[in-house]
């Protein structure tokens, strides 16, 4: 299982996250090319290399170009995410943790998120970090994140509502349920937007598990502290734990009054918005009318996006939501060569040994569209291929 683990002993902010992912082998032109698409002006990003306690990183610094500071609403916010020209996970995946911003200063502000004013987190260096992150995370293309134990800092911020003590309130909010610390360095370590990043993505929190490493990027921080190393330390890898469990939930609703054809839809709509898998079981519902179960697996974190969405595309009334225990084996993606030019394959292993191995069947569709041939002539063909190079 690939996976990401975040080592935040000196906390996360937006600009180490993408020092990090940069540090990591994200290419610094294709995200500056994704991040142009937002169609937003008045600023640039430099990243450098720079070090902390002898540990060499790469330092991301997101500076406005414009001395104008705009202030902006989660409105205007989610209107130049969805009119960019990202992808659509990419931008889904903005939202969301935009929205873990909103609804943790919504709550300390006492007001609905809607009306939530964006300060800090409206500001351009803001938007670049939040879709950035975003961009980076869905070009990884992992399996699993894990998180350590976060150090929040100590002492107090300077923000636009004053000096607040560390954590501000809204990180507070963002960081329930995530193991964290305090009082490792003397600053705000961790910021709205680093907490919103973790929670947002974050699958596992402490203990970091057993994995291979693969690479190691380090992100550095803009401040310096004579003991601890201001940085972020990211490990791209491949989990050992075999069974590969951890906790998922479920939603499940009763629809008995919809037109059955919205189901695919639906269906997709969910699939794109990060659930694991989709379901319909067929039931009888009270005074004998038939009716269906929508079922929907997806990781802790991407509950809310999918929940607004079967609400808002079925007409279900409740959903309810149980956390269980979901054991997947290891799987790996490779491109193997054969008659058909090169195909992703899918391996899978149980305790270390391969139980199967197949290739991706949309591959296959494509395949067999564009040379006009059965999808099974493909598919079949492709195996066979597998079966032959494993003999060998």
């Amino acid at each position: 299982m690939k996976i990401l683990c975040y080592d935040c002993f000196s906390g996360i902010s937006g600009d180490m996250n993408l020092g990090a992912m940069i540090d990591l082998g994200i290419d610094e032109s294709y995200l500056l090319d994704q991040l142009n698409m937002l169609n937003v002006k008045g600023w640039k990003l430099t990243a450098e290399r720079d070090h902390r306690h002898g540990i060499n990183g790469t330092k991301v610094t997101v500076i406005q170009t414009k001395s104008k500071k705009i202030h902006r609403h989660l409105s205007d916010i989610e209107q130049i995410i969805n009119e960019s020209g990202l992808d659509k996970k990419t931008k889904e995946l903005s939202i969301r943790i935009f929205m873990k911003v909103a609804e943790a200063e919504a709550l300390v502000h006492g007001i609905p998120s809607d009306e939530v004013h964006f300060h800090e987190v409206g500001a351009i260096d803001s938007i670049v970090d939040i879709v950035g992150a975003a961009i980076c995370f869905n070009k990884l293309r992992v399996d699993a994140v894990f998180v350590s134990t976060v150090e929040l800092g100590s002492g107090f911020v300077k923000c636009d509502h004053g000096w607040l003590p560390v954590p501000a309130p809204a990180t507070a909010e963002i960081i329930k349920g995530i193991p964290v610390r305090k009082g490792g360095v003397d600053f705000e370590a961790t910021t709205p937007t680093g907490a919103a990043i973790l929670a947002t993505i974050g699958t596992h929190f402490n203990p970091l598990p057993a994995f291979k490493t693969e690479k190691t990027g380090y992100g550095v921080g803009q401040k310096d502290h004579p003991d601890v190393p201001n940085l972020l330390r990211v490990f791209l890898g491949e989990s050992e734990d075999n069974e590969a469990g951890h906790e998922a939930l479920l939603l499940e609703c009763n629809i008995d009054d919809m037109n059955p054809e919205f189901f695919d839809h639906i269906s997709q709509r969910l699939f794109d918005a990060g659930a694991s898998d989709v379901y319909i079981s067929g039931i009888i519902m009270k005074k004998g009318r038939p009716g269906n179960v929508l079922n929907v697996i997806c990781e802790k974190g991407k509950d809310d996006l999918l929940k607004k969405i079967i609400f808002t595309e079925s007409t279900s009334v409740g959903i309810r939501s149980f956390a269980f225990r979901k054991d997947t084996l290891v799987r790996k993606l490779e491109t193997v060569r054969t008659l058909y030019g090169n195909v992703k394959i899918k391996r899978s292993f149980y305790q270390g040994k391969e139980v199967s191995c197949k290739p991706e069947f949309e591959e296959c569709r494509k395949i067999a569209l564009e040379k006009g041939i059965p999808v099974k002539e493909v598919y079949n063909n492709v195996m066979a291929h597998l079966v032959k190079s494993k003999r060998r």
